[in-house]
């Protein structure tokens, strides 16, 4: 009898007890929820209102820290939005990420106001009135004021606020997907037709597009014919750092679980290998392995959310140089294609960054400036030469000869090669 009640207890036991996967697939989850939660402890300059959206897309909640983020978000990202206003400077993807990042927090949008030329006007308005600005640009130049990807984020963002759309507006987008004019450099942006897909997918649902149902599935169909051509073997759709809104555009699309599973694996098996240390990447992985996009803010509800997720203390990493030095050869590319060769040491597994800044240091004409990004810095200037967004160009950096997908201080030097920084037009 002793032995039936044994393995009855185990059955009982066993069957009380998750999947092993889905247990495994869970854990994984808290784990990068709670990177995201430290990040905003160690988040330098403007809070991130990508992260926070990721933090409320979750299932899971540290309700405290995020309230404390939305505060910083409501006074420092503000602040930052309203001097861009006043300087006439265009803040269309900004503005986007900071409504869909209220929203997510139930915030009342109608309470956020902007004051430009002693009027003050909500934060929707200022939106919708950015779009306008950019729809105008497209008119007499075929590109928008910044570029489609925040174009396709304001649409979202008004769309996902019940705002209607104006149709002209929507209709350029679907004339950029139709004419394939999500170009980044020589590749096409993954991250952009997912951007768009989410964004017309909210404007389908939403019925407000006049015009052409048909236009507007044509578009819808070739944007998830494009993230699906762009899967590699590995089942990443563009890169690493694209696959998070391209699958949250799958889901948002309607897609079958079986047209994502290897993308959702591969993310798995990224974070897993610590390919993601950047919390921008992360904040936009979170979410689609909660099989959730950026559509879902449109039916958020606040409402008896899980506040469990306590974040351990950690002491503190100190990560000493490494003896071994590797060298560096630094190739720069003027916008007139003139060529400058460069060569620094560098401790093995520093950064893009720090190598460069050890470069800088030893190397008399050699100078760089950069600039802040959601992603971290980016290079603005090399040698007294720019590359501005306004002028449509960008230091586009490969390592020997390939791409890469990181930032300047993401990027990890590991092995002798040589860094090609290039003024590139998009």
């Amino acid at each position: 009898m002793l032995p039936l009640i044994i393995i009855t207890g185990l059955l009982a036991f066993a069957s009380s007890r998750p999947h092993g996967t889905e247990e495994i697939n869970r854990e994984l989850l808290l784990s990068m929820n709670k990177d995201l939660l430290r990040s905003l402890e160690s988040q330098e300059g403007l809070p991130n209102p990508s992260v926070h959206l990721a933090l409320r897309l979750s299932n899971y909640h540290n309700l405290a820290k995020e309230g404390e983020h939305l505060n910083r978000m409501k006074s420092d990202l503000h602040t930052y939005i309203q001097s861009s206003l006043t300087n006439s400077q265009p803040v269309t993807g900004m503005l986007a990420l900071y409504s869909l990042a209220l929203k997510s927090s139930c915030y009342d949008l109608n309470t956020i106001t902007f004051m430009v030329n002693d009027k003050s006007e909500t934060l929707l308005t200022h939106l919708k009135k950015q779009m306008e600005q950019e729809k105008e640009h497209i008119a007499f130049s075929h590109r928008p004021l910044t570029n489609y990807y925040q174009y396709s984020l304001g649409v979202l963002a008004l769309c996902v606020s019940g705002i209607r759309v104006n149709n002209h507006v929507t209709h350029k987008l679907i004339k950029a997907v139709e004419h394939e004019r999500f170009q980044h450099g020589d590749a096409e942006s993954v991250d952009t037709y997912a951007m768009a897909g989410m964004a017309l997918r909210c404007v389908k649902d939403s019925g407000s597009y006049v015009n052409s149902a048909a236009e507007l599935d044509t578009a819808l169909s070739k944007i998830k014919q494009k993230l699906l051509v762009s899967r590699r073997i590995d089942g990443h759709i563009g890169n690493e750092f694209s696959t998070g809104l391209a699958v949250q555009a799958l889901i948002a699309m309607g897609s079958e679980d079986a047209e994502y599973a290897a993308s959702m694996e591969a993310m798995r098996t990224a974070f897993r290998s610590n390919i993601y240390h950047n919390s921008m990447a992360n904040s936009q992985i979170l979410p689609a392995l909660h099989k959730k996009s950026y559509l879902s803010v449109k039916s958020k509800e606040c409402l008896n959310e899980d506040d469990t997720l306590v974040l351990e203390s950690t002491d503190p990493v100190v990560i000493l140089p490494s003896e071994t030095k590797v060298k560096v050869t630094v190739e720069v590319v003027t916008s007139s294609r003139v060529t400058v060769l460069y060569s620094v040491d560098v401790p093995k597994g520093s950064s893009l960054l720090e190598a460069l800044e050890l470069l800088k240091g030893k190397t008399v004409g050699f100078t760089f400036e950069t600039e802040s990004s959601l992603w971290g810095p980016f290079l603005s200037a090399v040698n007294g030469e720019q590359a501005r967004q306004s002028d449509r160009r960008y230091w586009h950096l490969s390592s020997d000869d390939t791409a890469l997908t990181e930032g300047v201080s993401d990027f990890k030097i590991e092995a002798a090669q040589k860094i090609t920084i290039k003024n590139t037009s998009y």
